[in-house]
């Protein structure tokens, strides 16, 4: 994806065109994955949609933990380079589990999309891993100095969310600056060519940028400011009553990676920089700019909370759509009950105790 920001109320119609043309795909066949039908098959399949960046998702991934946990289903692994088009292949009805960010998750249970899917685990919280970054050449050294340059950045992602709150923050819109809707790797090269003056991105693209750039914010100062963003465990809702047993094996797969992480770093930057391909010192350097959370964490009121009793994580999601309706990228914001009930909290904390 690489044009200049469209006016808003084209980028909105664009969405559900898009979202309309996938599902009529889907209909005659194309965009799911082979041998299996929406939500999971008769023969068990789980088609997980995942990104690279540093996670536990990678771990499990890397160790096969999940095939270990259900070895009578297919596992299969399809890599995405962002949230919106994550959310695409759910209109698809090509997915089943994915790692999404907290901000599509917002747009995609707002309309136009009105995606049927939930939140079922916190992968990381954005740390130093997502943020701002000037080309040293441009001469920007804050957020307020983009007036007028061009900044690329991943449209409905939580780093696109992140860059509308930094420019809010700063005094400045969307029209203040040229938008441009890159995903990470066409970031890097449009950095390199010199066709921008600012990103803001993930790692482990974002590192790149760094090193001859100069970071205005991080996803954690705006956590700090009350827009925090999150990486989040995302399951459509027809596999969660199709297949709840798969699901728990999901979670702890995904808690247990959560474990390795914080006990055996060793561990977790082999097999998270073997799926980036990078070195393990790199890996562990970036793992560090992450926050991950431990089961107790995962299961408090401040994120997911427990079984009937949903945490901080539907009220994250409703703010992140108001400011998203504010910024007139959705049309409407939907109730708060809406979000509570895409937070799915059955077995918890049971679940993750047993990973």
């Amino acid at each position: 994806m690489t044009h200049p920001a469209s006016p808003r109320l084209t980028r909105r119609l664009g969405v559900a065109v898009t979202a309309l043309a996938l599902v009529a795909l889907a209909a005659c066949g194309g965009g799911g994955a082979s041998g299996s039908d929406a939500g999971g098959s008769a023969d068990k399949t789980i088609r997980i949609a995942y990104q690279k960046f540093p996670s536990g998702d990678l771990i499990v991934k890397n160790k096969k933990l999940l095939e270990t946990a259900l070895p009578d289903y297919k596992i299969e692994w399809s890599a995405f380079d962002s949230g919106a088009s994550i959310n695409t292949a759910y209109i698809a009805k090509s997915i089943d589990v994915a790692a999404i960010g907290s901000s599509p998750v917002a747009r995609g249970l707002s309309q136009p999309l009105n995606i049927p899917y939930q939140v079922a685990f916190v992968l990381d919280v954005a740390g130093d891993n997502e943020a701002l970054v000037a080309r040293n050449a441009s001469g920007v050294t804050d957020v307020a100095g983009l007036r007028g340059k061009k900044v690329a950045t991943s449209f409905s992602s939580t780093a696109h969310y992140s860059l509308l709150a930094a420019l809010n923050q700063a005094g400045l819109s969307d029209k203040d600056v040229t938008l441009v809707d890159l995903e990470p790797q066409d970031i890097a090269s449009a950095w390199k060519r010199g066709d921008i003056d600012a990103a803001y991105t993930w790692l482990p693209v974002l590192d790149t940028l760094r090193a001859d750039g100069t970071q205005l914010i991080a996803s954690k100062d705006l956590a700090t400011a009350g827009k925090p963003t999150l990486d989040l465990g995302v399951v459509s809702t027809d596999f969660i009553t199709k297949h709840p047993e798969a699901v728990d094996a999901w979670r702890k797969a995904e808690a247990s990676a959560l474990e390795t992480i914080k006990n055996d770093p060793t561990a977790a930057s082999t097999a998270i920089g073997a799926e980036l391909g990078i070195s393990p010192e790199e890996a562990a350097g970036q793992i560090k700019q992450g926050v991950y959370l431990t089961p107790a964490e995962m299961t408090s009121s401040t994120w997911l909370g427990t079984d009937g009793k949903p945490g901080n994580v539907g009220k994250n999601l409703h703010d992140a759509a108001v400011f998203l309706s504010e910024q007139k990228q959705i049309p409407a914001v939907p109730e708060q009950s809406v979000f509570d009930a895409a937070v799915y909290t059955k077995g918890l904390p049971g679940v993750l105790s047993q990973s």
